[in-house]
């Protein structure tokens, strides 16, 4: 497989759009979880290449209206570019209403409020942040780079300045040893950041990574399938949410939940409960573990 060949990653809500790398990889790529970009070294994409990647993507699909930017962290590029990106892409497809990409805490970090306002201004639509636990502790033993508070704040300026952003939480992702302080902590950042879009996945581990590894070794004891709904259901349960729409229909969680926060809370936490009440789930196995999409 050549540079130019691994796979294109996509947030699931970006099915239906247009496809444009502008990067190859993840400027860091070493979360212990994660093999979306493993063996792929991180190359930004110079302008004529990405012209011509746009010029490719509009030849395919000229009346696309959503499109979105891979690889992974696409925000992390200079404003500049980023900028050039948005305006070659609004000349290309005369029907675009939104860009959107991956972004990290460091990236946001990394971007005035200033120049995220002129990115919103030129078409720049949706972030997709993976905050993935708001455990400081959790986020260090799987090396996910940048902080808490770094993703808290920059959920906050993107949003000040117009952006909508989307944030994703790993449920399990502590282990067995840090389920309850994943949990509350999750919910606490979660509180903070008021986020426009929430999504809830289950931790499924990747052969090859080091999490797989340490779930080998024992250093890490996967959640059970009744644990995994016990510990989405506490972190709604401390979720204070004034306007967020919540998602946990991903293929890797166990019961497909959707709604509106706050109107949908007591109705999504029924259903969690429900299930854990029946005596369904297996409470000594993770379960059967869907591949990711």
């Amino acid at each position: 497989m050549t540079q130019n060949e691994h796979t294109m990653f996509r947030p699931p809500a970006e099915a239906g759009s247009a496809l444009i790398r502008v990067a190859d990889g993840c400027p860091h790529n070493s979360c212990a979880f994660c093999a979306m970009y493993r063996g792929v070294a991180y190359r930004v994409h110079d302008q004529a290449a990405v012209s011509r990647n746009i010029a490719l993507a509009a030849a395919r699909d000229p009346d696309a209206r959503r499109i979105f930017l891979a690889d992974g962290d696409v925000l992390a590029l200079p404003a500049t570019m980023l900028e050039t990106i948005l305006e070659t892409t609004r000349a290309a497809f005369p029907r675009l209403s939104r860009v959107n990409c991956y972004a990290s805490g460091q990236a946001l970090a990394g971007k005035s409020d200033a120049e995220l306002e002129r990115l919103r201004q030129k078409g720049l639509h949706t972030l997709y942040l993976g905050l993935e636990s708001g455990s400081g502790e959790v986020l260090r033993r799987m090396a996910k780079g940048g902080t808490v508070r770094e993703m808290i704040d920059g959920c906050l300026r993107a949003q000040n300045a117009g952006l909508t952003v989307s944030v994703m939480v790993l449920v399990g992702l502590g282990g067995q040893e840090l389920s309850a302080m994943h949990a509350r902590q999750t919910a606490e950042a979660l509180n903070a950041m008021q986020p426009s879009l929430l999504s809830c996945l289950r931790l499924v581990p990747i052969a090859g990574t080091v999490l797989a590894r340490r779930i080998a070794d024992g250093s890490f004891t996967e959640l059970t399938e009744e644990q995994s709904v016990r510990e989405l259901r506490d972190i709604l349960l401390g979720l204070e949410l004034a306007r967020t729409v919540f998602r946990a229909d991903h293929s890797s969680n166990i019961l497909p939940l959707a709604g509106r926060l706050p109107r949908d809370k007591v109705r999504l936490l029924g259903e969690l409960s429900e299930l854990l009440e029946s005596g369904a789930l297996d409470r000594n196995t993770p379960g059967a573990m869907p591949g990711l999409l």
